[in-house]
């Protein structure tokens, strides 16, 4: 639900409706999603959510050596990749195009807004969940 390196960090569920802000957390190493108004709190979200973002979505390039780059989309689905290597980031979002941006490099004080949960809330570990992502956002085999 939450990645590995947000577990010190306070967390709740999404909701749908809630409205989100892409944050750096103060005691952790990583960025994820607090609700506005609770910037302490991580919100913590299941493979499937879908967010609408207010406006294209921008992202740290690889090792922020590049500086940042746009997605040219504001709806994205979160799910989690990288499942066969534990010390590996696992929350992503993927957008209709396919690109898929790690939430740990999102840029911080996006707002986004809970569209829909996942319709179910069994096993999210298998299938297509389970890809690695490369450091440039592709799916590898």
């Amino acid at each position: 639900m939450c990645d590995y390196s947000l577990h010190l960090v306070a967390s709740r569920p999404a909701k749908v409706g809630d409205k989100l802000v892409a944050t750096d957390f103060v005691k952790s190493i990583t960025g994820g999603f607090a609700a506005v108004g609770e910037p302490d709190v991580a919100v913590c979200l299941l493979p499937g959510t879908e967010l609408a973002f207010e406006e294209n979505v921008q992202y740290q390039r690889a090792f922020s050596l590049f500086g940042r780059a746009c997605v040219d989309h504001k709806v994205g689905r979160f799910r989690r990749v990288n499942m066969n290597d534990p010390n590996l980031h696992h929350d992503a979002l993927e957008f209709p195009n396919g690109q898929i941006v790690m939430v740990t490099r999102l840029v911080a004080g996006q707002r986004a807004t809970v569209l829909q949960l996942p319709a179910s809330t069994r096993d999210h570990g298998g299938g297509k969940e389970s890809v690695q992502v490369s450091s440039a956002g592709r799916i590898e085999a």
